[in-house]
C-alpha cells in the first residue's frame, strides 16, 4: 500500500502562509516554523503529519502528498480550514 510522510503549516491569510514559505525557501526551520505560526494540532509536532495513506487527507493536501515533487515547499494552498504549506519528506511507491 502506498504512505508517504509529510509536515504542514496551516495559517488563516494568505499573505501569512507566502511569507512563511519565502523564510523557508531561505533556509528557516519548518518544524520551527510550525511550532510557533500553525493553527494545526500538529504544530507540537513541528507540522508532522505522521505516516499517512491516500484518502486520509482533505483531497487537495491528498494531491500533493502522494503525486506532487518530494523535499519541496507546496502552497499556499487553500482549504475549508485556511492556507497550507506542505512538505512530503518520504513516499513509499
Amino acid at each position: 500500500m502506498k504512505t508517504a510522510m509529510a509536515r504542514h503549516i496551516l495559517v488563516k491569510k494568505k499573505e501569512d502562509a507566502e511569507a512563511l514559505k519565502s523564510k523557508l525557501l531561505k533556509g528557516a526551520d519548518f518544524g520551527k516554523l510550525a511550532r510557533q505560526h500553525s493553527t494545526c494540532n500538529s504544530a507540537k509536532r513541528g507540522g508532522d503529519l505522521g505516516e499517512v495513506k491516500p484518502g486520509q487527507l482533505v483531497p487537495a493536501i491528498n494531491n500533493i502528498v502522494f503525486k506532487k515533487e518530494v523535499q519541496k515547499i507546496h502552497g499556499p494552498l487553500k482549504t475549508k480550514f485556511g492556507f497550507h504549506l506542505v512538505e512530503v519528506y518520504f513516499r513509499d511507491f
